[in-house]
């Protein structure tokens, strides 16, 4: 189920960028009290009575000016309207309302989304005397906050959440693999869909950034149920010009967060980039099981050390990923296509494998008499017992004396334990220690 998106917009310097880090917990927006701060939307994962949301930071909206940085942020805000299921329009309430506020007003209006007016920089529980003016923006009732020192921002996201549709998103089956397509623009998305389907279900050109939306493409193979995501490019920030490749790159972390698998595309001729170090770093964070695709492997010269070499270099440079396996392919020759989808039944299955807690408290054992628990000023890690409690990723619990005694390095080895029985490839696996006194 792919998160709601709550975009935070209107003029410059109203609060909004304090105000999302007020919510984000941490700053991440640039804070400086000077009009046209924020240039870029930025967002941030949140989380409200078990409400998880995505919330949009954008640069302030200006209708009219010429300016060319104050066009980009306004067309930004726009792309960010046009993503959001709930939009906040933020005012100031020292200033009242202004002619870029009215104007404002006047294009969310034709938005057709929810709208929750904020009133910002309201410092007491008395409300200004300009407060009833809001009203003839025509947005509905404001809602006056501080986001300075956090007033009626509970009451806020109770309304926030209320305003979130039921179904956000295509329902599935369980037994249907959702499978994103992710990588840098032109690496070969939409071809590797196409290619596989026999038919042209996607555009595909060699203009880097084609692909717009997540498109969600189902279908069957031998008795198997499939949905490609395949998602637009994810350009470096750097190169990013194009205010709509900015939206893509959100839509990009959508479809990761609504799949099971991710095919992580290189381009074969490029090698690992940064950008695509961080792209299956989001596909890693997500706990989502990943196969690393190699694209346009025919356009590479080879001789009988190519394949090993290379492999040893994507290894290497995606050192966190060492348990997802590595395809060789050409979307254009369909060389190794088929075993394409063979890998993402595989990966899939052991995202989905859960081990026995008798079994897995014997593999344990053993580990702890291989190699015994650290210890530190003479008291020693004691692990009572373990328990799986969830797939997709898998994870488990180990319950220990002391979780201050639980070095990194131990619980790695573990984890390296229950791969080496249980394989588990394909799929990133969470060992977690809870304290429990015996």
């Amino acid at each position: 189920m792919a998160r709601p998106i709550v975009a935070v917009v209107g003029r410059p310097n109203v609060g909004k960028s304090t105000f999302f880090n007020k919510i984000a917990g941490k700053r991440i927006s640039i804070v400086e009290d000077k009009p046209g701060v924020t240039r870029d939307r930025i967002y941030a994962d949140v989380e409200w009575l078990n409400n998880k949301f995505t919330l949009i930071d954008t640069g302030g909206i200006e209708p009219d000016s010429k300016d060319i940085i104050i066009s980009q942020m306004r067309r930004q805000a726009e792309v960010a309207i046009d993503t959001a299921q709930v939009i906040l329009f933020m005012v100031d309430a020292r200033e009242g309302i202004t002619t870029a506020d009215e104007e404002i007003a006047n294009m969310l209006r034709r938005a057709k989304k929810p709208i929750i007016l904020i009133v910002n920089k309201v410092d007491s529980n008395k409300l200004p005397d300009n407060y009833y003016d809001f009203y003839t923006l025509g947005i509905g009732e404001p809602i006056p906050i501080s986001s300075v020192n956090g007033l009626n921002l509970g009451d806020l996201l109770d309304e926030i959440v209320a305003k979130f549709p039921e179904h956000m998103d295509t329902d599935y089956e369980e037994d249907v693999m959702k499978v994103a397509v992710i990588g840098k623009p032109n690496v070969g998305k939409s071809s590797i869909i196409n290619t596989i389907l026999g038919e042209d279900r996607v555009i595909v050109s060699d203009i880097a950034g084609t692909t717009r939306d997540a498109i969600d493409t189902p279908f069957e193979f031998n008795d198997d149920k499939y949905v490609f995501i395949d998602t637009a490019g994810i350009r470096r920030k750097s190169k990013v010009y194009e205010n709509v490749e900015k939206y893509s790159v959100l839509r990009a972390l959508t479809a990761i967060e609504r799949s099971d698998v991710c095919l992580i595309m290189i381009d074969a001729q490029e090698g690992v980039t940064e950008q695509d170090k961080r792209i299956a770093g989001y596909a890693h964070e997500a706990g989502r099981a990943s196969i690393i695709v190699v694209n346009k492997w025919d356009l590479i010269e080879k001789d009988n050390r190519t394949y090993k070499e290379y492999e040893r270099n994507v290894r290497n440079d995606l050192s966190f990923m060492q348990y997802a396996p590595i395809l060789f392919i050409s979307a254009k020759t369909k060389q190794r296509l088929k075993k394409v989808l063979e890998y993402i039944k595989y990966v899939s299955n052991q995202h989905a494998m859960r081990i026995s807690t008798g079994a897995l408290n014997d593999l344990i054992s053993e580990a702890i008499l291989l190699n015994q628990p650290p210890s530190d000023k003479g008291k020693r890690l004691k692990i009572y017992y373990g328990t799986q409690v969830s797939v997709k990723p898998p994870k488990f619990i180990l319950f220990v004396n002391d979780v201050e005694l639980a070095h990194f390095s131990y619980i790695r080895y573990l984890e390296n334990q229950i791969r080496q029985n249980y394989n588990f490839e394909g799929t990133p696996i969470i060992v977690n220690c809870k304290e429990k006194k015996r």
